[in-house]
């Protein structure tokens, strides 16, 4: 693969302007007070896996709208480092108990959210439907909802995201001081809103994160998951305008401006799903301290488990 975007020194120094829209801040208050206020009832049951040296539970949280939403959480014995709340890329699902225990290995407690609507593209499935339907859409749901920011699908999924940490703050084994956010692709997207949303998280580390600069990424990006909005303007000539209002809401840039935890990125320098611009874009708007992890002949995979060494290290840090 060559290299897909600008070189490392132009990319260091990349600071595009980035729509906000006047109104985001009451547009996400607004969002999640409505959310909290359907309240919803939190339980967390024994999984059933053949797990025995760890303590794995399944848990049903109340996301946008009150909405159950499922998760794994998966811990050690005794006292813990901390909790790592991850979320998924694109198309997936929680899977199964079994599949990521390398977190309470280490003496996390590792939560790991099931994505609405998700979890039939690779995997081994999710738990949580998204009742909620839309107008008209290319596959995926990069465009369900995406002519009105109040019925775009990445506000339910934020929602649930950010209702996740308030569930697990409650959780009677987890320090509601000690919680950092992660994930890869849409799920570094995911991390970097919470990153934006919530108060006095531990640590944010968006790994390739997909979900940021939307007018340069449908522009640039030649393969999907950004093409499916491209393939949505090419039919809905006269939306151009209004999508890209909508997805201004949603931009990790504008939530990396409101971050207050530190932060761990990476990229990917021959990632073709995800833009190095993009990345650098949320990063070097970032406004709590940052660092960034840069695989120069990697693609959307990015570090894989080289990079999950050096998030261990930066919390140990």
């Amino acid at each position: 693969m060559p290299l897909t975007d600008l070189p490392l020194a132009e990319l260091r120094e990349f600071s595009p302007r980035v729509a906000e829209p006047a109104d985001f801040d009451d547009f996400w208050a607004s969002t999640l007070e409505e959310s909290r206020a359907a309240g919803g009832p939190v339980s967390l049951v024994d999984a059933i896996t053949p797990v025995t040296r760890l303590i794995v539970g399944d848990l049903t949280f109340p996301g946008f709208a009150g909405e159950g939403v499922r998760a794994w959480v998966t811990r050690p014995p005794g006292n813990t480092l901390g909790t790592i709340i991850e979320y998924q890329g694109y198309g997936g699902g929680r899977g199964l108990p079994h599949e990521r225990l390398h977190w309470a290995a280490a003496g996390y407690v590792h939560i790991l959210m099931d994505t609405r609507g998700q979890g039939g593209t690779w995997g081994t499935g999710g738990d949580t439907p998204d009742p909620h339907g839309s107008g008209p859409a290319a596959p995926g749901v990069m465009t369900r909802g995406i002519a009105s920011p109040r019925d775009y699908y990445y506000r339910r999924l934020f929602t649930d995201a950010v209702r996740l940490v308030d569930a697990a703050r409650e959780l009677p084994f987890i320090d509601p001081d000690r919680i950092a956010v992660t994930g890869g692709s849409q799920g570094g997207g995911v991390a970097l809103a919470v990153g934006g949303l919530v108060p006095g998280l531990r640590a944010v580390m968006p790994d390739v994160p997909f979900l940021c600069n939307f007018r340069r990424s449908v522009e640039l990006t030649p393969s999907d998951p950004f093409a499916e909005i491209a393939r949505y303007l090419a039919v809905h000539r006269d939306r151009t305008e209004r999508v890209f209002e909508t997805l201004s809401y949603f931009d990790g840039v504008n939530f990396a401006r409101r971050a207050t935890a530190r932060a761990l990125f990476s990229v990917a320098l021959m990632d073709q799903t995800v833009l190095p611009s993009s990345v650098f874009s949320a990063f070097n708007a970032y406004a709590a301290p940052a660092e960034i992890e840069v695989y120069e002949f990697n693609g959307h995979e990015g570090g894989e488990g080289h990079h999950w060494l050096k998030q261990a290290a930066f919390l140990y840090s």
